[in-house]
């Protein structure tokens, strides 16, 4: 069994994959589509949370639950909580602190991954 520091190591380079694949949409949606800059930031963090839900059950948590449903959504429940977390800290870094979006968003990821570990550490992938 992984202690716990290592699992959380593995985390954050399973988000750091999660992060390009969020960003990369993002920028995406924001810059080539050009769509509202909070949906485009919605999607490519959901786009990241699915990606990471994969990496992480097999990978980080070393999980062997079959039943994949049921975590998938408590980890994308998790997500959205993490999403709207992310959001908010997007915004009042944006419009309070007149930050760059990208700088914000990358404040913003970096507060929510306790969020992520610790929720799905606690929750999804019970130890």
């Amino acid at each position: 069994m992984l202690d716990i520091g290592f699992k959380f190591f593995r985390f954050c380079v399973v988000g750091f994959s999660g992060m390009a694949i969020d960003y990369g949409a993002t920028y995406l949606g924001k810059e080539k589509i050009k769509i509202n800059k909070y949906l485009a930031n919605g999607i490519g963090f959901l786009l990241a949370a699915t990606s990471n839900f994969f990496f992480n059950k097999f990978w980080t948590f070393d999980d062997k639950s079959p039943d994949e449903l049921v975590q998938y959504s408590k980890y994308l429940s998790f997500a959205l909580i993490g999403l709207g977390i992310n959001t908010l800290i997007i915004y009042v870094l944006i419009n309070k602190r007149n930050m760059n979006f990208y700088w914000a968003k990358l404040i913003a990821i970096g507060i929510v991954v306790i969020w992520n570990f610790v929720a799905n550490y606690n929750f999804t992938f019970l130890q």
